[in-house]
Formats: C-alpha cells, structure tokens, sequence
C-alpha cells in the first residue's frame, strides 16, 4: 500500500496550513495567485467591489478545500508537533 503524499503540511504555530511541499501544491497557490490578480484586473474592486469581493471568497474556499483534501489534518499547535 502507498502512503499518501501531503500537498500541504500544517502550520507549526495556528491553524491551517503553511507553505506548500510538492510542486503540486506550489502550483496550486500560483494558479490562486494568479486568478486572484486577474479578477482584480477584471473586476476592479473601486468600481465591482462586491463582485469581486465574492469572486476572492469562492477562489479562497475552493483553495481552503484543496488544501482540506491535499494536506494535513490542520489543527490548533504552540509550536511542537
């Protein structure tokens, strides 16, 4: 049985997750990089702020929810593991 390679370790004070350690999940934070920065020139937040403001929130939970699925469990930490 192959063990499951994590996209995304947690982070080691809070919760959620740190930087990505495959190039799998680099290329996830580039792809939501970049799509956020289109939908700012798309949709420029002074003149469609709530559209953008909303297009920012499902980008942000589509990337909250590959890192549920792709990464470790997050947790509340002090700092140890």
């Amino acid at each position: 049985m192959t063990e499951r390679v994590l996209w995304f370790k947690a982070r080691r004070y809070g919760w959620g997750w740190g930087p990505a350690t495959t190039w799998q999940g680099w290329l996830v934070y580039g792809v939501y990089a970049a799509l956020a920065a289109l939908s700012a020139v798309l949709l420029p937040p002074p003149t469609h702020g709530p559209a953008f403001v909303a297009t920012l929130a499902v980008l942000t939970a589509v990337l909250i929810g590959v890192c549920a699925t792709q990464g470790e469990r997050p947790g509340w930490r002090w700092g140890g593991h």
